[in-house]
């Protein structure tokens, strides 16, 4: 077995500085790499519900009793998460409270360089002082954050571990800001905690990308600390990539026109994006576009009337949703779709928003034929505009497919749980927690496929029977409309 690192190597990419390339031919599905996180940690937010060793998301979690901060599955997770934690737990309890996400991850990252020395696995790439920080192209305003951070790390920092000067601590936090990596629970469907993953770091960035990373939370169930929960993310092939040819991911969503995918990449990431996609403005058109019938098209002021009233009805909603008022939702999303589906086209990203959060939100409130109609055309306009292997159309499908079922429309919804199967097999493997989960769902479905072929009526009682047994895993409350796993990199807002 070689080290996995043979299948890249670093070169200087023309204008983006170093980047990675191929070392051979790859096709979809492909792993080009894996890699364990330098550090994570566990979002604020989420530190009592998710497992600060795994990062699953469990109901019961057990607490450190030395520093009432961190919580763990069980006594495994606590002895396998330890090594991270030790440090960190007598300077929580000598701080007297826990600081932010930011200051706990650099204080774990200089504590594990500061113990293992920079390069802390034969496979890295790249050291930490090589990583950018841009800390000279930030705006007054994330500036003065960033010194706030720096001054409570400096306080939380313990007398007796190595002490380092500013400098060295403004470089990580930099790092950090702009190379942090989202990291998901278990199922992949929620983001819960941030870590550094170095190597990851040297894959530079296009709209339409030839890689996807995926986390791996590897195996859950192994008691030995050893196998157990190795947090590593995997870079995976989209499609054929030859022999030289550059690896890339995409560190925005692709449902953004040109302009705002530059906009977001320049604030947050600091460069210029020249990407194909960018330079010739591909699909921008469809993605703003007004609803032909019969060869008539609306004007371009009523396009633009029409897309101007559901980017503000887009803000309402996601005010409505935030305050967990799914009846208020529903009612701005109808008003708004009815009001601009006749003149803007199934393409139309704000549209598609809409739809998306409406087939969410209707899904959790149990509407199932509602919810599955705009599933539907979701998936459809998503197909028309994201790479055929985009692991955000394969959750879009697999939801819709999975709505679809709930709605009794048991051939659309195995046909759509198919297609997510064939997309997630490339962006997350056979052995990822959701594929499986969706492989189960796959033989569940063809299987009342075959039934409801045979006899229609037998069908319908015996799935009211399931309906009533077994309420779908899938019903987790609606996200934002910008959360998903589709900004991978984390980001301070």
């Amino acid at each position: 077995f070689a080290a996995p690192m043979d299948n890249v190597a670093v070169f200087d990419s023309p204008g983006k500085g170093r980047g990675l390339k191929a070392t051979k031919e790859f096709w979809a599905g492909d792993v080009i790499f894996s890699e364990s996180s330098l550090a994570a940690v566990v979002f604020d937010s989420l530190a009592e519900r998710i497992c600060h060793s795994c990062f699953r998301r469990q109901d019961k979690l057990q607490r450190c009793g030395q520093c009432k901060f961190a919580h763990y599955c069980d006594r495994t997770c606590q002895r396998a998460g330890w090594s991270e934690h030790k440090q960190e737990c007598g300077a929580i309890k000598a701080y007297g409270k826990a600081p932010n996400e930011n200051i706990r991850l650099v204080a774990r990252i200089m504590w594990r360089v500061d113990k293992e020395g920079s390069v802390v696995s034969d496979m890295q790439l790249t050291v930490l002082d090589e990583l950018e920080d841009h800390i000279t192209d930030m705006q007054e305003e994330e500036l003065k954050e960033f010194k706030v951070d720096i001054h409570n790390f400096l306080d939380y920092w313990p007398r007796n571990s190595k002490q380092h000067t500013i400098d060295v601590i403004s470089h990580v936090f930099g790092v950090i800001n702009c190379n942090g990596f989202t990291v998901s629970d278990q199922r992949g469907l929620q983001a819960v905690g941030v870590g550094l993953f170095p190597n990851l770091c040297l894959v530079n960035h296009d709209c339409w990308p030839n890689c996807t990373v995926i986390l791996n939370h590897g195996n859950q169930s192994a008691v030995n600390t050893m196998f157990h929960s190795q947090r590593r993310i995997e870079l995976r092939a989209l499609g054929k990539i030859a022999e030289g040819e550059e690896l890339t991911v995409s560190y925005v969503d692709y449902m953004n026109v040109s302009e705002e995918r530059q906009r977001l990449l320049k604030t947050q990431y600091f460069f210029d994006c020249t990407c194909e996609n960018c330079k010739n403005r591909t699909k921008d058109d469809l993605k703003m576009a007004g609803r032909e019938v019969d060869g008539v098209k609306p004007s371009n002021e009523q396009v633009k009337e029409a897309t101007d009233y559901c980017f503000e009805m887009l803000d309402k909603m996601e005010k409505a949703r935030l305050n967990g008022d799914y009846h208020e939702v529903v009612k701005i999303c109808r008003e708004c779709i009815e009001k601009t589906e006749p003149i803007l086209a199934d393409t139309h990203i704000y549209l598609l928003r809409m739809w998306s959060t409406l087939s969410e939100v209707q899904a959790y409130l149990q509407y199932f034929d509602d919810a599955a109609e705009y599933a539907r055309k979701m998936v459809e306009g998503y197909m028309k505009l994201y790479h055929p292997n985009n692991a955000a159309l394969g959750m879009a499908a697999m939801r819709a497919g999975v709505t679809h079922w709930q709605a009794g429309l048991i051939e659309v919804g195995h046909g759509m749980i198919c297609k997510a199967y064939a997309i997630l097999m490339v962006t997350h493997g056979p052995t990822h927690p959701i594929t499986k989960d969706l492989e189960a769902m796959r033989m569940q479905t063809e299987m009342e496929l075959r039934m409801f072929k045979q006899n229609e009526y037998v069908y319908h009682s015996m799935r009211e029977a399931a309906l009533k047994n077994k309420p779908m895993a899938m019903m987790h409350e609606p996200k934002s409309v910008d959360e998903g796993i589709k900004n991978l990199f984390h980001r301070r807002k």
